[in-house]
């Protein structure tokens, strides 16, 4: 390990460690669809061909500091193509898509109820995927063609990261070291859309509650890391509890999903928390977690954050990439300052924008770059 490689990683196990850090840790994201567009390179192409993924994401790596690896590729297109996906297709201008779905049926939802694994199998998967939705043989070609298309990519993908950690000396430690869902979300998001699951709320509660936690223990099956490290997270992405009324959330979405954030805590893992819209009337909720769970903000006011939670969790997000976008280098550069000044004191901050970058044409390239070098420079304790 080299002398930068263990001072970064320093700075991470420091703040997961609830130790103040020698200097706020950087955790700049770009989403693959950005380092190919960065690299000039065709995005559907790429995307198909990875063979210059790595060229691109060093790209990115050149040119923007992180202490932790700052490109990943979530999704690639080429399985979902092998199964005739309906929930991520890709679109004309290169952007993976996820339309609206209903892979549950209203009728089905007492046999998700009652064994939500062997539902997902023989009824979410077939309305899902197209092809799936055959004849036994048929679906196991095509399965294994797919798992084929999924463990290549996905091998590559890791050979590309420990190549861009061992030679841009990242953090050791990663945010992104498992995924799953809130069981709400993942009733919502792949079961059965967000025009059904607001329905169903109103109409039939008692089985929506009912299958978020039979879908409980699978997600935090899910999010099980295959070797777990207290000093690596499991990413959830947090979707549905800003669209619902504070009864439904407190009944439907919070005790499933709290169960889910604890029972990975129980096997030594925590979580990483993308805390997408606005979360501000659950702030209380959020401070109920286990200790040192991650959570990045999309919105809300960082003074109010850091006074409620920023003792016993590792806070971070809320640089508005619109800002990037539309700011001068001065003041995109001041608010970095802005926010350093209220979320840093006390320690358990990482500095990061408030989304990933996904398109080149979203932020200012060199306003970017300004703002990830200042706080390197200028964040120290």
């Amino acid at each position: 390990m080299t002398d930068m490689m263990a001072e970064r990683t320093q700075l991470v196990t420091d703040i997961m460690d609830g130790k103040i850090p020698k200097r706020v840790p950087v955790v700049g994201l770009f989403a693959h669809e950005f380092a190919i567009q960065y690299a000039g390179k065709d995005l559907k192409e790429v995307q198909w061909d990875t063979t210059d993924l790595e060229a691109c994401f060093e790209k990115v790596c050149d040119d923007f500091y992180s202490d932790l690896l700052p490109v990943s590729a979530f999704r690639m297109p080429s399985f979902y193509k092998v199964l005739g996906s309906r929930n991520f297709v890709m679109g004309s201008n290169g952007f993976l898509q996820h339309p609206e779905v209903e892979g549950l049926k209203v009728e089905d939802y007492d046999d998700f109820i009652a064994s939500p694994y062997n539902c997902i199998v023989e009824k979410v998967l077939p309305n899902l995927y197209s092809e799936l939705n055959s004849d036994p043989a048929t679906r196991s070609l095509v399965m294994a063609k797919a798992f084929k298309a999924y463990t290549d990519e996905n091998n590559n993908l890791f050979r590309i990261y420990g190549n861009l950690v061992n030679k841009y000396n990242y953090c050791t430690s990663t945010f992104f070291a498992g995924f799953c869902e809130a069981p709400f979300d993942i009733l919502t998001d792949q079961l059965r859309g967000f025009k059904n699951i607001s329905l169903d709320v109103r109409r039939i509660p008692d089985k929506v509650e009912a299958a978020v936690n039979a879908a409980t223990p699978l997600m935090i099956k899910m999010g099980t890391q295959p070797f777990p490290n207290k000093y690596n997270a499991t990413f959830i992405p947090l979707h549905m509890a800003p669209y619902l009324r504070t009864k439904d959330f407190e009944r439907l979405y919070w005790p499933s999903f709290k169960k889910l954030v604890e029972g990975l805590a129980e096997k030594g893992m925590r979580a990483n928390l993308f805390v997408e819209q606005d979360w501000m009337r659950y702030l209380d909720y959020l401070e109920e977690l286990p200790a040192g769970t991650i959570m990045q903000f999309e919105y809300g006011d960082p003074k109010l954050i850091k006074e409620k939670l920023g003792k016993k969790h590792i806070i971070g997000g809320l640089y508005p990439l619109t800002l990037l976008k539309t700011g001068t280098k001065q003041e995109c550069v001041d608010k970095a300052k802005e926010l350093i000044d209220i979320m840093a004191p006390g320690g358990n901050y990482c500095f990061g924008f408030d989304k990933v970058i996904i398109t080149l044409d979203s932020v200012n390239v060199e306003n970017t770059k300004a703002v990830l070098d200042y706080v390197a420079n200028n964040a120290s304790y």
